[in-house]
């Protein structure tokens, strides 16, 4: 499965973007899909994530309250809906895929830059 996001870009302290990845073909045997990020000097890290038959979700502390991972099936497409985005939050994103055959390597996607200026 190949994963494409969209969605990036620059915006002000407390504005909003979403985040979208699309996957090439059906999710049907994607366990989990999910969003991390790397900053600048720092570790990857695990923003949020949901999986995609039952839709539970989980997210990295930092980001509660402020980002809402979604997905749909329909579309094979996964969501982030970034809110009170911080500089902090800036980094490239990447959205993951997880498969249900755990002898199969993740999917990755290319990667958006999110630049959020104080």
């Amino acid at each position: 499965v190949q994963l494409v996001e969209s969605g990036g870009g620059l915006v002000q302290a407390g504005g909003s973007l979403r985040l979208s990845c699309a996957a090439s073909e059906s999710t049907f045997s994607i366990n989990a899909m999910g969003w991390y990020r790397r900053a600048p000097g720092k570790q990857r890290e695990l923003v949020a994530e949901i999986t995609i038959s039952g839709g539970s979700t989980k997210y990295a502390d930092s980001v509660k309250g402020r980002f809402t991972i979604s997905r749909d099936k329909a579309k094979n497409t996964m969501y982030l809906q970034m809110n009170s985005l911080k500089p902090e939050d800036t980094a490239v994103y990447r959205c993951n895929a997880r498969y249900s055959d755990p002898a199969l390597f993740d999917s990755w996607g290319q990667g958006t830059q999110v630049t959020v200026s104080a």
